[in-house]
Parts: structure tokens; sequence; C-alpha cells
């Protein structure tokens, strides 16, 4: 340990096992609360990587601002308000989940950082329970899966034709729809937008919007 000490202080010991704590968590939450039901390896490679920058950000950022008597507040707000800003990055629309998701990253990065004070028992007590929280919503509040459709038979999207347009789409999918919402509708092309729920059998499909589906100009505005 003391030949350790020679060429890093103790505080950036202490550095590395928050580190180590916050990364072990968002592992957790990501790998065995987030990944099962979505399987995105894009977002999995997200979370993890964002988590890693901005715990090194926050740390350094209030490293340099310590002697800086006065200034130190304004500092941290600042810089809380450029990592928050960066999740609109991002130019392609992000479901919800995810965005929740990529929000607690954020924050457990950010109080695992700034935690200098806290005892690692009170730390990790405040990390699991985050994780508890997470587990009990993936638990009892289960999201419906969705996906987003271009459809072809307009005449169907009437209200009084709604089970004809489930049938239809039940067939042509071949998934158990339960609730169809009609959004966006292109009269001249005789096509309509229609955000379709559904119910998940196999439990590993993904809440997210369908990616491959681009909406061009016209912005949907759900019913």
């Amino acid at each position: 340990m003391e030949f350790i000490l020679k060429f890093v202080s103790a505080d950036y010991l202490q550095m590395l096992v928050r580190f180590a704590i916050c990364m072990l968590v968002n592992w957790i939450i990501v790998k065995y609360l987030y990944y099962p039901k979505s399987k995105r390896r894009d977002f999995f490679f997200t979370f993890m990587l964002i988590g890693v920058a901005i715990f090194f950000i926050v740390f350094f950022m209030i490293f340099v601002l310590e002697d800086m008597k006065g200034k130190t507040g304004i500092g941290v707000g600042i810089g809380m308000f450029g990592i928050f800003s960066i999740m609109r990055y991002r130019t392609d629309a992000m479901p919800v989940r995810e965005m929740t998701y990529l929000f607690i990253v954020l924050c457990l990065s950010v109080v695992n950082a700034l935690a200098s004070t806290m005892p690692v028992v009170e730390l990790l007590l405040t990390d699991i329970l985050i994780v508890l929280c997470v587990w009990f919503c993936e638990r009892v509040l289960k999201v419906v899966p969705c996906k987003l459709i271009q459809y072809d038979r307009i005449e169907l999207i009437r209200p009084d034709c709604r089970e004809e347009l489930i049938d239809d789409l039940k067939k042509r999918t071949g998934l158990a729809i339960t609730r169809v919402e009609v959004g966006g509708l292109d009269l001249l092309r005789d096509m309509a937008v229609l955000k379709v729920y559904y119910k998940n059998s196999d439990k590993t499909g993904s809440n997210s919007v369908d990616a491959k589906v681009k909406l061009k100009q016209t912005e949907l505005r759900e019913v």
C-alpha cells in the first residue's frame, strides 16, 4: 500500500473504490433490469460508457474547484447543467424507457462522484435503494410494447371499423394486438401511421418504437 501511495494519493484510491461501486451498480441496472426486455445492445453500450465519462468529469471538476473559494457552487451548477443537457445530443428520438434509464445512469454517476465525504457503506446503501426502486417499477409497472406502423388501408381507420382494423393488423403482423392509436394521415397517398400496442408472449421484445420506421416531415399527434 505504501508503494502505491508513492504514485497516487489516498483521495484517488477512494475515488477508484467509488468508481468500482458506481460501475457495478450501473452494470446491474442495465444488464439485469433494462436489457432483458429491450435487447438493445446500442443502448447498453451507451449507458455504460456515459456512466464512465460522467463519473470522471464530475470527480475531476470537483477536484479542480476545491481550491476556488466561493466559486465551487457556481462551477458545479454550470457543470451539472452541461451534463444533463447532453441528454439531447442524439439525432433520433429516444423512447421514454431508454431516456429514463439514461437519466438514472447519469444520476448514479454524479452521486457516486460527488459523495467524497460519504462513508462507503452509506453510498452502497443508497445505490442498493436505487436498484430496488428500479426493480420494483420493472416488476409492478409493466410497460406495454408498441410499434409504429405505416398502414395502407386507410378506410379502416374510422372508429366504427376499429375491430376490423385490429383483425387485419393481427393477420398481417402476427402480433397479439390489444390497442391501436391513429397518428399522422397522408390522404394524398392513402396512408396512415398507427401506434400499435401488443402482448409480448416471449417477454424478450422491446417496448421501443421500431427504429426502422422513419416519420418524414409530418409529426405524430397521439390520440
